[in-house]
């Protein structure tokens, strides 16, 4: 069953070209709703974690380098059908095959500085939510 939340992460590359505006511009605007947010830097540790599921690739180690490089906003966002609305939002991983209009045509510049992260089903948004935020049923 779908649920209305999904989870969303502005990558270090974002945030080092000020896009951070921009980008949260796209989401209001495609009706999203951003019931928790922060401005935070991950330890490699932290973004070793976060990654876990991608241990046995071979850009696991970049990636974790990569995420932990800078800061990085992190962000619950509520909407209707909200992981599959954010997924069309923010277009394919590779910005040279995303859609115009999407968030990573307008802002990332590679496969791997894609911009933003979106979580792929509910079941991680949940997951990848929790990992930032605690107490969400408050919101």
């Amino acid at each position: 069953m779908a649920t209305n939340r999904t989870f969303t992460m502005i990558k270090p590359d974002a945030v080092e070209k000020n896009y951070i505006g921009g980008i949260l511009d796209k989401i209001n605007a495609a009706g999203f709703r951003i019931v928790a947010m922060k401005y935070t830097k991950l330890s490699k540790e932290e973004a070793g974690e976060f990654y876990a599921v991608h241990r046995e690739r071979p850009f696991y180690g970049e990636l974790v380098e990569y995420m932990s490089n800078g800061p990085i906003v992190a962000a619950i966002l509520e909407k209707e059908n909200a992981v599959a609305d954010f997924r069309t939002l923010i277009g394919a991983t590779n910005p040279a095959e995303a859609a115009e209009g999407t968030i990573r045509k307008m802002y990332a510049e590679s496969i791997s500085a894609n911009a933003v992260h979106g979580s792929d089903s509910d079941e991680n948004a949940e997951i990848e939510g929790n990992f930032y935020f605690s107490s969400l049923e408050r919101f």
